[in-house]
């Protein structure tokens, strides 16, 4: 897991500094009433680190927990759209910090401990954290109108 700690460690770096500078009024705009605002994507990205971040560390002492979460409730019931982008910036930017430290402490036994999600079957803590990192960097592509990063 070293591999997805470095990159994980890359892209709180580079991207929270790319994202300093976008304006609140530019990513609080929704492209449509049905679709979340950039500023919305960045809070789906805090609320699925937190999820993360719980499955990492619960299923080292759980047998196969199951931790799942509804993204549209967690996005509508957490209002980012009030919240200052400044501080979602800062609080995406300390969860994943944390992550990595919680990645990091994880022995390779540990790493191969599952976990259910919203998905039928358990995924392992190594494969959570690599997919963690794909499904980031598709979001920050979209909040920051870059070319979409291969999101499978």
């Amino acid at each position: 897991m070293k591999k997805t700690i470095e990159r994980l460690q890359e892209i709180i770096l580079d991207f929270g500094s790319r994202m300093e500078k976008l304006k609140d009024k530019d990513i609080s705009i929704r492209p449509a009433p049905n679709k979340w605002s950039r500023k919305e994507i960045l809070g789906h990205l805090i609320d699925s680190a937190q999820n993360n971040l719980r499955r990492f560390i619960v299923a080292q002492y759980e047998e196969v927990p199951t931790i799942i979460y509804q993204q549209d409730d967690w996005v509508k019931l957490s209002d980012y759209t009030h919240a200052p982008a400044h501080d979602l910036i800062n609080l995406w930017r300390l969860l994943n910090e944390q992550i990595c430290r919680v990645l990091n402490s994880i022995n390779e036994r540990d790493a191969g401990k599952l976990c259910m999600t919203n998905d039928p079957e358990p995924h392992s803590i190594a494969w959570l954290a690599d997919d963690y990192i794909r499904h980031l960097l598709h979001h920050l592509h979209q909040i920051l109108l870059l070319e979409q990063a291969p999101h499978p």
